[in-house]
């Protein structure tokens, strides 16, 4: 705590006898400042550092409520406490100097040794609340940077079993970092909230981890799926919102949401539940064209990469089938943005 001997009293009064006897009084164990008028404790209370003001009442020119009302009208002094000191002891005098912002009123002729046991008890309740705000400062200052700690521990698991996904049958981890970027850029170009548009970048990431569940012979066959290979390979979007299911966490319930949907069709021919339209929820049919797009601009044993053109074209030949028009037409006008995405991560 504080030592109550560096703190500042401020003594206000008309009458030189009044303020030698306070001085006498509080000179040992305080720090003090004297005005003999109100214009006078105004002045020095914006110059210096003050911690408590002892105020007479009955002062010519300004009297005491008047000093108190301009300096609580200041923000620079609106907090320095301030304990009357006066004759009027009546209960509506103490009342109104209450009601004006006093912490306290001591009716003279005072007594020493009230005076400085009151203006001890108020510096040390001023000490220990500003001891408390500066540990509260201090504590919220290492809540934040642990919750900033956890934050990116959160993202960096969530990338790498992403990452863990795609390096079954991808064989690299750029396709992810693609599909993130190309999800943030949609979102935002759909007016999504900036903390919207990062859940979905991050959540996407997930989109596939249900690939972990699929069966390598039937995940790494470099030719064509039977019908019952297919069938199989498509329950990685139900393994995946298993998997990713049952979390209190926004971002892994957004997740869950795109790792079921993202294959589901605008027309309802998509998978696994057969959803149209807008009973695809959002983030799904984001995820939805930035897959299929990355899937066309990508190489893969039994294809070429196609063209940032080309996919496009192919994006917008599907625009109202498997994807939801208004999405597509904002994906397609992104393709100066998606070019750079790709130079970038490929």
């Amino acid at each position: 705590m504080r030592d109550l001997s560096t703190c500042r009293v401020l003594l206000v009064d008309d009458t030189k006898t009044n303020i030698d006897i306070l001085v006498q009084t509080l000179k040992d164990d305080f720090k003090l400042g004297v005005a003999l008028n109100g214009k006078k404790a105004i002045e020095y209370a914006n110059k210096n550092h003050v911690d408590l003001i002892l105020l007479d009442v009955l002062m010519p020119e300004m009297d005491g409520y008047d000093v108190c009302r301009q300096l609580k009208a200041n923000k620079e002094t609106h907090d320095i406490p301030i304990i009357f000191i006066t004759a009027m002891d009546a209960p509506e005098h103490k009342t109104r100097g209450f009601e004006m912002g006093a912490v306290d009123y001591i009716t003279k002729p005072f007594d020493i040794s009230e005076v400085k046991a009151r203006v001890r008890t108020h510096l040390t309740l001023i000490t220990s609340q500003a001891e408390l705000k500066e540990q509260n400062f201090v504590l919220e200052g290492k809540v934040k940077e642990r919750t900033r700690e956890l934050e990116e521990t959160q993202i960096e698991i969530i990338n790498r079993l992403g990452l863990a996904s795609e390096y079954r049958d991808e064989g690299t981890g750029q396709h992810v970092q693609r599909m993130s970027e190309y999800c943030r850029l949609l979102g935002e170009a759909v007016g999504m909230e900036k903390e919207e548009c990062e859940l979905i970048a991050l959540a996407s990431t997930m989109h596939d981890a249900g690939k972990i569940g699929i069966a390598d012979k039937i995940l790494l066959k470099p030719g064509a799926l039977d019908t019952e290979e297919w069938e199989e390979m498509k329950r990685h979007s139900i393994i995946g919102g298993e998997l990713l299911s049952g979390s209190n966490s926004k971002l892994m319930q957004i997740a869950e949401i795109i790792a079921k949907t993202h294959h589901e069709r605008w027309d309802g021919s998509g998978y696994f539940e057969g959803l149209r339209g807008d009973e695809i929820p959002l983030a799904g049919r984001i995820v939805c064209i930035c897959d299929v797009f990355d899937a066309l601009v990508s190489e893969r044993p039994y294809k070429k990469a196609w063209t940032v053109n080309e996919a496009i074209r192919e994006i917008e030949n599907w625009s109202g089938s498997h994807f939801d028009p208004f999405l597509a037409k904002k994906f397609i006008s992104l393709k100066p943005q998606l070019q750079a995405i790709i130079d970038k991560l490929s």
